[in-house]
């Protein structure tokens, strides 16, 4: 009863948040500076998180007054809140999570870069338009796993898109994020494999204690990354997120449904 009561009272809350959303970007954003855009997105994802009940704890220093390619582990769709929360940011993702209820119109509406998974040009698509956001001192976030999950280790990096930091002569740097329930580790909320959105809103909204860790790591500078290489910068990359995403991971809590 207790999770039901839980999960009615923050789902109203979020709904009724999500709806405010929709609203400011239909009516206000087309009137507002990007200055302005983007200091709303950041306060926006803050609530957002505090009607979810997740508490983030932010370590490091992410860049927020130049173009930057944030390189982030994927766990859930939390994950584009929690960076935005500190610095507004494009997000390149598949192309169905245009079709999500609620989600999937917001981040659309926030000026996320869809890639089209299978399409011949889909990289040098979504590469003009990185390109694009870097010239308008925007950030830019990239998942190079290219799918979620379960948060203890950082699946294989998909480098394609590293070129074009590298092309444009903007800086990296990686961003990791630890997914806990209470004082441990946990894949609780971790949006993987064949679970709903719905599920995992239950999971999420019906239940305590959801803490994340987001570490923002020193940036790679991009005279570096030029000298190495795409590879070798995404390697590089690539083992420090490994690095803090297992770091002090002894005894994970893994969920079952």
């Amino acid at each position: 009863m207790r999770s039901l009561l839980r999960f009615s009272w923050r789902a109203l809350a979020l709904s009724l948040w999500v709806l405010l959303g929709l609203v400011i970007l239909g009516l206000l954003f087309p009137l507002w500076t990007q200055a302005r855009r983007q200091t709303v997105h950041a306060w926006w994802s803050k609530w957002l998180l505090v009607w979810c009940g997740v508490q983030v704890d932010y370590m490091g220093q992410p860049e927020l007054h130049q173009p930057i390619l944030f390189v982030i582990n994927h766990v859930s769709w939390l994950d584009i809140f929690v960076v935005n929360q500190k610095r507004a940011t494009s997000f390149i993702a598949k192309s169905d999570i245009r079709s999500w209820p609620f989600v999937g119109w917001l981040v659309t509406g926030a000026g996320t870069l869809y890639i089209e998974r299978g399409q011949r040009h889909a990289i040098k698509h979504v590469a003009a338009q990185m390109q694009q956001r870097f010239a308008q001192q925007q950030a830019v976030g990239l998942f190079p796993e290219g799918t979620t999950s379960d948060g203890f280790t950082v699946r294989p990096f998909h480098a394609s898109l590293f070129e074009t930091a590298l092309r444009t002569q903007v800086d990296i740097q990686p961003v990791a994020l630890r997914f806990f329930d209470g004082n441990h580790r946990s894949d609780r909320v971790a949006f993987v494999g064949e679970q709903s959105l719905w599920r995992n809103g239950w999971l999420l909204l019906s239940q305590p204690g959801v803490r994340i860790e987001c570490v923002f790591l020193p940036p790679l500078r991009h005279t570096q990354n030029q000298a190495q290489g795409r590879a070798a910068t995404a390697q590089q990359a690539y083992d420090l997120l490994l690095a803090q995403v297992e770091k002090g991971l002894n005894a994970p809590s893994r969920f079952s449904t």
